[in-house]
């Protein structure tokens, strides 16, 4: 009977629940408050390339939240241009963008959340950590070997999957540290079309850590889009009025 039970007690240690995992790789993310610069590479199919420079500024709270206000700098033709997200754990997340030739600020909606982000291959949702309440999660087969866990996040719906632009992503996750390392996402014919790869991480002092270099490699339009941050500084103290409407127009 020992025989016989010992393998499915270690299993369940092996195998924590995948919405554990889940939030577990959210919250270590989630910084007390980070300045920084965003250098954004954008590679074309036929290797033409275009440059962003990015500042960022972003404050955690309790419960999970965390503001982050990113304005570009270079070049000319995109300065200013600014984007403010509220990043919620249990609710939708909260998008402005301020487009200086037109001197207005509007909301990014949710329908808008799986669209490009300032024409690169990452999408809007990319840049902040997705509701967990919008997805189900669960093992895949080979999760718990060479080290990382294998996650399937599935939209809870259609309009979920709609909203995101993708029918399910498999994440790759480090079992000691739980960092993510890989993201898939498959099109709604389960189609592999994107990939971001976290190459380098910043971490930092209270054992969590930042991403420093990522891309997203899409292959149904051969483009690559490359992020990487420089000149983080943590613990700098930062004002709530910072993370405004009013102050992302200035």
């Amino acid at each position: 009977m020992l025989a016989l039970t010992l393998p499915l007690l270690q299993a369940s240690v092996q195998y924590p629940d995948a919405d554990q995992i889940m939030m577990k790789c959210r919250d270590l993310s989630i910084t007390s408050s980070i300045v920084g610069t965003m250098k954004m590479q954008i590679t074309e199919k036929n290797g033409s390339v275009r440059n962003r420079t990015i500042s960022m500024t972003s404050k955690s709270y309790d419960g999970g939240l965390e503001k982050r206000l990113i304005r570009f700098i270079e070049p000319a033709d995109v300065r200013g241009t600014a984007m403010l997200i509220v990043d919620n754990r249990d609710l939708s997340d909260e998008m402005w963008v301020y487009l200086p030739a037109l001197k207005k600020t509007r909301r990014i909606v949710t329908s808008e959340k799986g669209k490009s982000f300032m024409s690169s291959e990452f999408s809007n949702s990319d840049m902040s950590s997705p509701t967990l309440s919008d997805f189900k999660y669960k093992h895949l087969n080979n999760s718990g070997t060479s080290d990382q866990w294998v996650i399937e996040s599935i939209p809870v719906s259609d309009d979920k999957a709609d909203e995101y632009g993708f029918s399910r992503r498999v994440s790759y996750i480090d079992r000691d540290s739980y960092q993510t390392k890989k993201m898939e996402f498959y099109d709604f014919d389960d189609r592999l079309f994107k990939v971001i790869e976290i190459r380098e991480v910043f971490l930092l002092r209270d054992g969590k850590y930042m991403i420093k270099h990522m891309t997203a490699s899409n292959f149904l339009n051969g483009r690559k889009s490359e992020i990487v941050f420089s000149n983080l500084t943590e613990g700098t103290a930062i004002d709530d009025t910072f993370f405004t409407l009013r102050n992302l127009e200035k």
